[in-house]
C-alpha cells in the first residue's frame, strides 16, 4: 500500500467542528471521521487547528487554491503525515488503535513518488492492490483500455510520461475496493479523453454504499455528483 503545502489559515478553537458544505443529505454512516485534528508544518501556520468533520459515502471535493493545504490534508488523512493531535477513523477503524488496518482501508498515492520507477506499470498495480480483497479486476481492465494504457502496461514506470503514470495510479484507485480513496489533483497531465473517463468512473462509483472518494482540486467540479465540498482555508 502506498500513500500519497501550506498557506496561512485562521486558527480554530479545538472545540469547533467544521462540517463539509453538503450538496445533499447523506443517508448512510460516515466513512471517515476526523476529530479535533491539529496539523502544521514546522514553523508554519496551522493547516488544521482543531478540525472535525464527517465524510459520507460518495464523492467529496476538497477545494482550495494552490498552496492552501490540500495535499497536506490528504497525507494526514492517509496516515502518511502525523497529526499533532486528533483522531481519524475509517470504516470504524482508528488510526491510533490499529494503524496498519487503517491504512489498508485507504487508497492513496502521492503523485510525486518515485517508489515505482524501476517496476512495470503492471507490477506497480499489483503492489497497490495487495490486501485489497474487493479489487475489481474487470473495472481495472476497462480503465486500462479507457486510459489507453495497454501499450505501456508492461513498461517500467520511469519510461512513462507524467500523465501515463497518473493513469496507472488512477486505474488502480478507481478499481480499488477500499472504503476510502484519496485523489490529489487527478486531472493533472491527463488528456481530454482520460479526463472524461475519470469523471464517468467516479459518477458510477459515487453510488456505492460504504465508500468515499475525496478529490483534492484547485478547480470546482461539476462533472461528477458531489456528496459534499470542503473549502480551504478552513474556518
Amino acid at each position: 500500500m502506498v500513500f500519497f503545502q501550506a498557506d496561512c489559515m485562521p486558527r480554530q478553537r479545538a472545540s469547533d467542528e467544521v462540517q463539509p458544505r453538503l450538496v445533499n443529505t447523506p443517508s448512510h454512516s460516515p466513512v471517515l471521521r476526523l476529530q479535533d485534528i491539529v496539523f502544521a508544518y514546522p514553523d508554519q501556520p496551522a493547516i488544521a487547528a482543531g478540525w472535525s468533520a464527517s465524510i459520507a459515502p460518495g464523492v467529496t471535493l476538497l477545494y482550495g487554491d494552490t498552496g492552501a493545504g490540500k495535499s497536506a490534508l490528504l497525507q494526514v488523512i492517509a496516515g502518511v503525515l502525523p497529526a499533532a493531535k486528533g483522531r481519524l477513523t475509517v470504516a470504524g477503524t482508528s488510526l491510533d488503535a490499529a494503524p496498519e488496518a487503517y491504512r489498508r482501508s485507504v487508497f492513496f498515492v502521492d503523485p510525486s513518488t518515485d517508489r515505482f520507477d524501476q517496476v512495470t506499470a503492471r507490477a506497480c498495480t499489483a503492489t497497490l492492490r495487495e490486501g485489497d480483497a474487493h479489487f475489481d479486476e474487470d473495472l481495472w481492465q476497462a480503465l486500462v483500455e479507457g486510459f489507453s494504457l495497454p501499450p505501456h502496461i508492461d513498461k517500467p514506470m520511469y519510461m512513462l510520461s507524467t500523465g501515463s503514470k497518473r493513469k496507472v495510479w488512477l486505474a488502480a484507485a478507481l478499481a480499488s475496493g477500499r472504503p476510502l480513496v484519496l485523489l490529489d489533483e487527478p486531472t493533472a497531465a491527463l488528456d481530454a479523453g482520460s479526463v472524461r473517463r475519470l469523471w464517468g468512473a467516479l459518477t458510477d462509483l459515487a453510488t456505492q454504499p460504504g465508500r468515499a472518494f475525496i478529490v483534492a482540486s484547485a478547480a470546482r467540479i461539476d462533472e461528477a455528483p458531489l456528496a459534499a465540498t470542503i473549502e480551504l482555508p478552513l474556518h
